[in-house]
């Protein structure tokens, strides 16, 4: 009962967020990531698997590798395909305080979708260990925290060489 409530509350407070403007990307991000929610018990059970995009795979492998990376072009390229894959850095300067609040609410509701979602799943951890999806979810963040660093690592690699962003920290000056 008290999860349908928290469900409303939580459409309620995106909807509260967007007054007065047209699709908002809380609104765009709730919309887009509804289905994903949903589909969530399928994840448990092992028949819908998030892929590992390649560039995290490759992270994994070698987050500290420098071969290629002697210009700041390569450095920015790779860390595009980083970006591509985990969204923005840290770094990037957010819109506003309005998206970040519309963003949070649209988070909020999307989990209340997947726990009502997922919450019919008798035994869930253990369905999920046995199915290998636990193992497959792990595997995943894995790769996610290879790129994290990855990015990092590039960044600073950037910064040392005097790139400019996105080559190197947002807010870096290079010297001249």
């Amino acid at each position: 009962m008290l999860r349908p409530i928290a469900l409303m509350a939580a459409c309620g407070l995106l909807t509260a967020c967007n007054a007065g403007t047209s699709l908002s990307s809380g609104t765009q991000t709730f919309n887009a990531g509804v289905g994903d929610a949903v589909q969530a018990p399928l994840e448990d059970l092992n028949l819908k698997r998030e892929e590992i995009p390649e560039v995290l795979l490759q992270a994994r492998g070698a987050p500290y590798a420098v071969t290629g990376m002697g210009r700041c072009a390569a450095i920015g390229a790779e860390i595009a395909r980083l970006d591509e894959a985990l969204g923005p850095d840290i770094d990037v300067p957010t819109t506003g305080e309005g998206e970040a609040l519309d963003q949070q609410a649209a988070g909020a509701a999307l989990d209340a979708v997947r726990d009502t979602a997922t919450d019919f799943i008798p035994f869930r951890s253990w369905v999920r260990r046995l199915s290998g999806a636990a193992q497959h979810s792990r595997e995943v963040q894995s790769a996610i925290r290879a790129g994290l660093i990855r990015r990092a690592f590039l960044k600073g690699v950037g910064q040392q060489k005097n790139c400019a962003p996105p080559a190197a920290p947002y807010g870096f000056k290079t010297r001249r």
